[in-house]
């Protein structure tokens, strides 16, 4: 039985899908004013995780991740470099979807722009309109809060802070304004706008997720994620928004993941520890290990970023692979069966019911570390039949299909590294050894990594 911590509910519930085979997500997806910070790939990551999941589970997943490509932050960006709003965004949209791929996160079925959606944002303030949840003022379309009366559900604001009549026009505000919020923006000298029956403009943020996600997936999401940062106030307005227009329960499951910091403190431009994906393959981390890390703490826990952590991911990386590695050249003898499967599928499932439980990755993670050691142990003693290897190997990859962090290296080695290795070997019989450890420092530094076993040399690539 698969159990989610609901943020609605505040507590561990099972989760049941609106369809027994489709589950229907929306996540959050980036603001496109600069390049994603490593808090923001932590949601990301999470939702993967989850997708991973859940498919992993048998369900057909509709997964939709919007793109904010108009909002306050891209205007002023844009001004600022003074180019088109398009022309700026375009290059953080394309960059996102690299990072995407360096991170081996998968992609989703839908990434809707807001700039594509104009349309559907305006038939949602319509049906808004048409119910009395809105009001005009300076040529601004607003949400009446007080009008939805269970505004703060998910959030748990205390009512008695909004004050009647006061109201909030930019995308994003404290804790403590409760107010109104603005659906559509009356037009601004120097930005972006729309034509539409409430004038020209521009839609606010909040009413970009409700419009997008309802488009794709319906009236009622099965889950919806997010960082814990987005619960108040934007979460909460799509709520508003979404419920009030179709009078239908917007998300069964609310999702958040916890806040990153880094080296035990909030990560800060003016602290130095902000840190894009780009910054940090520029000091040398590999994209397995900063995917490792980013996934080995429970999403709901807040997870520390430091130097040490990065190196401890690139070492359960190095020892997954290289078990993986190793079970796939093993050199098989025993034709005995020594009963390894029952042993092993023990660990398998406890790593599955353990991500059934909230997607509980730690200990998940280390039933896996413990069915590597009993593999181990029975391959020093020579014990592994090949239906053993096969059964192995296809367990790996099953439970790889959710942490998508391994590396078949089936592939072929140009001849120009065939040819270097061959020459590490020759020196390494004339006890050069030398020229054998600068072939092999050369051979890392194009990605590939030697092993000299019992067996012979073994390469892999690096991550």
């Amino acid at each position: 039985m698969i159990k989610f911590y609901n943020t609605l509910s505040r507590r561990l519930e099972e989760f049941v899908p609106l369809n027994d085979k489709i589950v229907r997500i929306y996540s959050c997806g980036p603001t496109v004013y600069d390049y994603a910070h490593i808090g923001n790939f932590r949601a990301y990551i999470f939702s993967d995780l989850l997708r991973r999941f859940l498919k992993y589970k048998g369900f057909k997943v509709i997964h939709v991740m919007n793109i904010t490509d108009v909002d306050d932050k891209t205007i002023k960006r844009a001004q600022q470099e003074n180019v088109s709003l398009d022309k700026y965004t375009k290059k953080y949209i394309d960059a996102f979807f690299e990072d995407l791929e360096t991170l081996n996160i998968e992609k989703v079925e839908y990434y809707p722009r807001a700039t594509e959606h104009i349309d559907d944002m305006i038939n949602l303030i319509k049906k808004l309109n048409k119910k009395g949840y809105t009001y005009i003022s300076e040529g601004s379309v607003y949400y009446k809060i007080s009008k939805f009366k269970d505004y703060g559900k998910l959030s748990k604001i205390e009512l008695n802070k909004i004050r009647e009549g006061a109201r909030i026009d930019v995308d994003e505000y404290n804790k403590e304004d409760v107010k109104d919020f603005v659906l559509w923006k009356a037009r601004k000298e120097g930005e972006p706008f729309w034509e539409t029956p409430y004038g020209a403009g521009r839609p606010g943020w909040h009413i970009e997720c409700s419009a997008m996600s309802m488009k794709y997936l319906g009236d009622t999401l099965d889950i919806h994620t997010g960082g814990v940062d987005l619960i108040f106030p934007h979460h909460e307005n799509e709520i508003a928004q979404s419920e009030g227009a179709t009078g239908k329960q917007f998300v069964r499951y609310w999702l958040h993941c916890a806040h990153l910091i880094v080296e035990g403190e909030k990560m800060s431009k003016s602290k130095g520890n902000f840190y894009t994906l780009r910054d940090l393959l520029k000091k040398g981390y590999l994209p397995i290990a900063i995917r490792y890390l980013l996934l080995s703490v429970h999403y709901r826990k807040q997870l520390n970023f430091t130097e040490e952590s990065l190196k401890a991911a690139h070492q359960a990386v190095e020892k997954i692979q290289n078990f993986y590695d190793t079970i796939k050249n093993l050199k098989i003898k025993n034709r005995t069966d020594y009963g390894i499967k029952k042993e092993l599928e023990f660990y398998l499932k406890n790593f599955d019911e353990n991500l059934d439980n909230d997607l509980n990755i730690s200990p998940a993670l280390g039933n896996l570390f413990e069915f590597i050691h009993i593999v181990n142990k029975y391959i020093s003693e020579e014990k592994v039949t090949e239906n053993d290897r096969k059964f192995i190997l296809d367990s790996l990859k099953r439970v790889d299909t959710i942490l998508g962090i391994l590396k078949d290296e089936s592939e072929e080695l140009s001849d120009e590294l065939m040819d270097m290795i061959k020459q590490r070997e020759k020196a390494r019989k004339e006890k050069d050894y030398k020229t054998a450890d600068a072939i092999r420092e050369k051979l890392f530094q194009k990605g590939i990594i030697l092993e000299d076993t019992k067996d012979g040399v073994r390469w892999r690539r690096r991550w």
